[in-house]
């Protein structure tokens, strides 16, 4: 009989959270119990929805991540909301350790007039929509979409790049994806022939990886436009370029695009640096945009000109940016969206909390690749570990039986055999469709499904 010496709560079923049950399942010198948890019915957190779906490699990575579910001591218990459904104390009752994986799902705010308006939304919810998220607000998308020519994207980092990149494809360039067949027709019926992505500060300040930018130029029928004026380098830009290979790298793909002759095709993807949105216009509904332009001063510090500028669009999508949201029971510091820890050890008021661990975006802010969170959580994990040789884990108070709590509150819970169930029946739709894979959209399919096989 399999006898645990450690048993481990993890809060967050995406990579983070799979990576650090992976780096707890396979010590070689410990037996050790870990059950996941997540609020979606199915695991692998943004790599299922929040990488864009025509990014298959990169989505592929699910695969690496599902082998972990099937190492012994490993469970998985989805559409359970920690801090709701069930409680942290109820947790910490039941397991040595609990590590927070759960990530940074909040979008940041631009804090300009008009921010309000209809026609205004955040990267995170049209993400969450083309990715087929059951808790994608889909009227609130779909309406935003319907009848728009024009789109400013505030925001230079990766996620602006893919809906960038996933609003300007051609109709039909999207239909071997994995994406709900939903998306895929509301995306084939937009009128967008123009996306502006806009970014305070200079082609060399952008965050995006050059990969993801070269894609852009390679769209078929979209023509990429960058004002050269925007590459004229300051000596702020000119030592990030010295000391940043990647920045240099996206400068240098965005001088040829700047230098290329008119292509007059049928959509257009434009660039704009060094502007910041003042104001989103329009009698309750997004008109346009108007931007301010900026420059470094003296000090190192961004300031506005004065010299103001209008784009006329009528979908703003804010990119500027995820954070952390709280759980009961646990700080959240407001500035920064993460959680407060001193090496992953989560802490109250400067004060380690025995037996409370963070890994991940809510531990060090949304940064980095997947495979940052790799290193991260093993961190985490070695310092759980520390805390378990040297006997300051508290000591469990409840009898350990997950699935008698989860049943005593009526949780209505996925487990891994659920999730085994949808990634076939998605299979099978998506072959169907003449596709690898469709992902099933609403909470109450993939619950049953799951059941049912």
């Amino acid at each position: 009989m399999r006898m645990a010496a450690l048993r481990v709560a993890i809060v967050g079923a995406g990579p983070s959270g799979i990576y650090a049950a992976e780096a707890l399942s396979s010590l070689p010198d410990l037996v050790v119990d870990v059950d996941i948890f997540d609020a979606l019915p199915v695991p692998f957190g943004l790599v299922r929805y929040g990488v864009a779906p025509d990014h298959t490699s990169i989505r592929g990575v699910r695969d690496t991540l599902d082998k972990t579910l099937n190492n012994e001591g490993v469970r998985f218990f989805g559409n359970v909301r920690v801090g709701v459904d069930i409680s942290l104390n109820e947790l910490s009752d039941d397991y040595d350790a609990v590590l927070l994986t759960y990530g940074a799902s909040s979008d940041q705010h631009l804090g300009v007039p008009g921010e309000e308006h209809k026609g205004s939304i955040p990267a995170t919810e049209l993400v969450s929509w083309y990715c087929g998220n059951p808790d994608a607000q889909r009227t609130l998308i779909e309406d935003s979409i319907r009848g728009v020519s024009s789109v400013v994207v505030i925001g230079v980092g990766n996620v602006a790049v893919d809906v960038a990149r996933i609003l300007v494809k051609a109709p039909g360039a999207l239909d071997e994806t994995d994406m709900p067949q939903h998306v895929l027709d509301a995306l084939s019926n937009t009128d967008i022939t123009d996306v502006h992505i806009v970014g305070r500060r200079g082609p060399a300040q952008a965050s995006f990886t050059t990969k993801e930018l070269r894609e852009l130029g390679e769209l078929s029928g979209v023509e990429v436009l960058v004002d050269p004026d925007d590459l004229d380098m300051d000596a702020i830009s000119l030592e990030a370029i010295a000391s940043n290979k990647v920045a240099a790298r996206n400068v240098e793909v965005l001088r040829e695009w700047s230098s290329r002759a008119p292509q007059n095709l049928p959509r257009r993807l434009h660039f704009h640096f060094f502007r910041r949105p003042l104001e989103l216009i329009g009698d309750n509904a997004v008109e346009g945009v108007v931007l301010e332009r900026t420059e470094f001063g003296e000090d190192g510090q961004l300031r506005g000109t004065g010299s103001t500028e209008e784009i006329a669009a009528q979908l703003v999508v804010r990119s500027v940016g995820y954070r952390g949201v709280p759980i009961v029971g646990i700080e959240l510091d407001e500035r920064s969206g993460t959680i407060p820890n001193n090496a992953g050890r989560v802490t109250r008021e400067g004060m380690v909390v025995p037996g409370i661990y963070v890994a991940g975006w809510i531990k060090r802010g949304p940064s980095g690749i997947i495979g940052t969170n790799k290193k991260c959580a093993v961190a985490t994990v070695d310092a759980l570990l520390a805390d378990y040789a040297d006997g300051s884990l508290p000591a469990r108070a409840g009898a350990g039986s997950i699935v008698s709590l989860l049943e005593e509150h009526e949780i209505d819970f996925s487990t891994t055999q659920s999730w085994r169930n949808v990634d076939i029946a998605e299979r099978e739709l998506g072959q169907s469709r003449g596709r690898e894979r469709t992902t099933i959209h609403e909470r109450s399919d993939l619950l049953v499904v799951g059941r049912n096989g």
